[in-house]
């Protein structure tokens, strides 16, 4: 994701802005996944965690005052994040991340929506004193440079910038969609609509809110503070982007594309099972459209201590069109289109296919594992087969209508 040829801010700047993430979703549809851990923390790519995507971008990016906004099992989030891209940051630079629990401003109240996560901590922004406020969700997967966003934002004098991706229309319907007018000003903006807005010229195409935003800070200060008088849902996306626009507010759209192509760039917000397996999947493509191995803009996390990956022949080994982590051990078994995170062993004659293996777990020998996701070091029996047998699955794991087989932590094999 190279730069070159698009404006820049510059390091001042840069300085003068922070980072609130969105953290603290308790990831209900993504359940049971997010049973122990917050969704952010969830395990993504075997090698890496959700949040990893948007942290790193922050840190590619030049912005290094980070604050997530936490609330649900953030525990494994923070020790995640301490131990990966918390340590690149320098405190004596003022740089660093910072977990910001719910204050309980209003009464008992935990946070009541994303617009009300930031109501809460409004006492940062008052130390902290920022010209802008880069404002981000924690369970996104994408590869994103903030610096020609905030530049659009600056030479737009906007109160409110909105990054967009055109999708098909068909699957608008579970987002934002917004409209804009020939100088990219959002004039109408709906939170998923029955039947989507499309983009003129592009009929079978929406523009739709990803989630990232960049805002005045005043301009934020004033809006949550409303909002915050109001009953509502207490959201960006439901409440306060909407009615900004409806009194004309200088709201406006930065289209986010691959510079390189000028195509719509690779996004994916990971909400729910079926969208996680399947940006799993997408990573297994010959040529992916999220790219894990581009050394100009890494992915940073923590790393654990594990040994190389190995694979040992027995008798019918075979590993094509997957990613294996350091620490996977497949003994004479067959993985097709899967992802191993670290430190997972396949016994000798089992078969993993189109399935995604958390850390530490064992596959027995001779079992049959086909589209399922498997927690973190559970160990199915010898010759144990899961995902063949919906009817049969669904007495004892988790099953979303697309037919991908989820075994929890816990779960039981009788």
């Amino acid at each position: 994701m190279s730069p070159q040829g698009r404006e820049m801010p510059d390091v001042t700047t840069l300085a003068k802005c922070i980072v609130m993430v969105m953290a603290g979703g308790e990831g209900q549809r993504l359940y049971p996944l997010t049973k122990r851990r917050a969704k952010p923390a969830v395990r993504f790519a075997g090698a890496y965690r959700i949040i990893d995507f948007t942290l790193s971008n922050c840190v590619n990016s030049g912005l290094r005052r980070i604050y997530l906004l936490a609330q649900y099992a953030s525990t494994s989030l923070f020790s995640h994040v301490r131990r990966g891209c918390a340590r690149l940051l320098s405190e004596e630079l003022g740089e660093g991340v910072e977990i910001l629990p719910p204050q309980r401003m209003a009464g008992d109240r935990w946070y009541a929506g994303t617009a009300d996560a930031v109501f809460q901590n409004l006492y940062l922004l008052q130390q902290e004193r920022p010209d802008l406020v880069v404002l981000l969700s924690g369970d996104h997967a994408y590869k994103m440079d903030y610096r020609p966003m905030i530049a659009h934002h600056l030479r737009k004098k906007a109160a409110l910038t909105i990054s967009a991706l055109a999708v098909p229309k068909k699957e608008a319907q579970h987002l934002g969609v917004l409209a804009t007018d020939q100088e990219g000003r959002v004039v109408d903006f709906h939170e998923k609509p029955a039947e989507p807005r499309t983009i003129p010229g592009r009929p079978e195409e929406s523009l739709v809110n990803m989630g990232v935003y960049v805002w005045d800070t005043r301009a934020l200060v004033q809006e949550v503070s409303r909002d915050a008088t109001q009953e509502s849902s207490h959201d960006f996306g439901r409440d306060i982007i909407p009615a900004m626009v409806k009194r004309g507010e200088a709201v406006y759209a930065y289209e986010f594309v691959d510079p390189r192509t000028g195509e719509p760039a690779y996004w994916r917000d990971i909400g729910t099972i079926e969208s996680y397996w399947e940006s799993h999947m997408d990573l297994l493509e010959v040529t992916p459209k999220l790219d894990l191995y581009d050394q100009a803009w890494p992915l940073y996390t923590a790393r654990g201590h594990h040994p190389p990956a190995k694979t040992v022949l027995g008798k019918q080994a075979q590993v094509s069109d997957s990613l294996l982590c350091e620490g996977c051990v497949v003994s004479g078994g067959q993985v097709e289109r899967s992802v191993l995170s670290p430190g997972v062993r396949v016994g000798e004659g089992a078969v993993v296919v189109e399935s995604i293996i958390f850390d530490d777990a064992e596959i027995g020998p001779g079992a049959y594992i086909y589209r399922a996701i498997i927690d973190e070091k559970l160990k199915i029996p010898e010759g144990y087969t899961i995902g063949t047998d919906p009817a049969q699955d669904a007495k004892r794991f988790v099953i979303i209508p697309s037919g991908i087989t989820v075994v929890p932590v816990g779960a039981v094999f009788d």
